[in-house]
């Protein structure tokens, strides 16, 4: 009940005005940022709401990301312009700016992320078995440098439980993004080999294609399978896995590599993937990197684990350059690592990439940076006369090199 002044009985007294007051004022701005969080208003992001996410330890926060995404709280009214339409795997995508595995390790956000303007998604890595992954705290970030360095080690719910996830997805009919699905081993894994061969048969089914994930640095022994003759064995036993299954269930398959291998380990990686008992379709490039530029200024830079994000930027487009001239540009290449505008996306195209994915730029910018990023890329394929983003594909190639 308000409270009467006495000396004037039509007036309210002050207090209650102003918690009147107050009470408009923030239901006013939750209104705002419901509204400007909605529609992924920019300035509202850049300047307001990320700021904000900075303060929350970041694997909180990337939780948070993920199950805002879920909730399918976000909805960029930006419409791709038909520049953007391309192929990949056989697939249509509305845009060539793909999410990369590591932000929807479980598969919990997929219709979000689709919605937000993706033009396919990526989940994993998936383990056969669930696991924690490696202890807390595990991600890091060099806020200076536009990076961030995790050490997750595959912390993974498990076939079983991403299976059920994505199966009910697609038994829902309502799943239209291009979907991959990135395949890793258990820590503990006895059988190598038989980790990522039982995830072929497995999500083969679901996948639009699949991802053998042989580069993370963050499980012992990883990045050893792809010494050559470890990865004849592995890719020869992955090819005859997905050979045996029913045509309509046999799924495009690629690699995913890491950045700090040698000019020679590539070609050898490239060689085995031309034999035909390995002939996988595709690779990615490329994964975190254990190196640490000297120009790094964060006090986080001396972490262990994979640096991802603005750093790693260069180094990526170059071996996208190499693994395009060294392949003839006859193996479909998606680049990944410091993309963070349209720039970076039209450079790792024209070093030979036929598609890329992002994931550290949206830490730092938000769900903002997928829009902008596609908007800037389709003005600069226009302005420099493409018509399509196959047209680009490789034509810069020697610049990188």
């Amino acid at each position: 009940m308000n409270r009467i002044d006495p000396a004037n009985p039509c007036r309210v007294s002050t207090p209650n005005k102003f918690r009147s007051l107050l009470k408009v004022s923030t239901l006013a701005a939750s209104v705002y940022c419901g509204v400007c969080l909605y529609k992924c208003n920019e300035s509202f992001y850049e300047n307001i709401f990320m700021p904000m996410v900075r303060m929350v330890p970041p694997e909180l926060a990337h939780r948070l990301a993920v199950l805002g995404l879920k909730m399918e709280v976000v909805r960029p009214s930006y419409q791709d312009p038909e520049v953007l339409r391309t192929t990949l795997l056989n697939k249509t995508l509305e845009n060539p700016v793909g999410i990369a595995a590591g932000f929807d390790k479980h598969g919990e956000a997929v219709k979000g992320l689709e919605r937000l303007g993706f033009g396919f998604v990526e989940i994993g890595s998936v383990t056969p078995e669930p696991q924690p992954g490696n202890p807390k705290p595990r991600v890091f970030r060099l806020n200076e440098d536009k990076a961030i360095v995790n050490r997750y080690g595959f912390n993974s719910e498990g076939h079983e439980v991403v299976f059920e996830r994505i199966k009910k997805l697609r038994q829902d009919g309502d799943l239209k993004v291009t979907l991959g699905i990135n395949l890793g081993r258990n820590k503990k894994s006895e059988d190598n080999i038989e980790d990522y061969v039982q995830g072929i048969r497995k999500f083969s089914v679901l996948a639009d294609y699949l991802v053998v994930n042989i580069s993370s640095p963050n499980t012992p022994g990883l990045r050893t399978m792809q010494n050559k003759s470890t990865l004849q064995s592995l890719l020869t036993e992955i090819v005859k896995a997905r050979n045996a299954l029913p045509p309509n269930e046999q799924r495009p398959i690629l690699v995913k590599i890491a950045p700090d291998l040698s000019d020679g380990c590539v070609q050898e990686i490239i060689a085995v993937i031309q034999k035909k008992e390995c002939a996988i379709d595709g690779l990615i490039v490329s994964n975190t990197t254990i190196d640490r530029p000297s120009e790094l200024k964060s006090v986080n830079a001396g972490q262990l684990g994979g640096l991802s994000g603005a750093p790693l930027s260069s180094k990526s487009t170059q071996l996208v350059a190499k693994v395009y001239k060294w392949t003839g540009g006859k193996v479909p290449i998606i680049g990944v690592g410091g993309i963070f505008s349209g720039r970076d996306a039209y450079e790792k195209i024209l070093a030979g990439a036929s598609a890329v994915q992002l994931y550290t730029a949206l830490i730092y910018h938000g769900p903002p940076i997928v829009s902008r990023v596609k908007e800037e890329l389709g003005q600069l394929l226009k302005e420099n006369g493409y018509e399509n983003v196959q047209q680009a594909v490789g034509k810069g190639v020697d610049q990188f090199l």
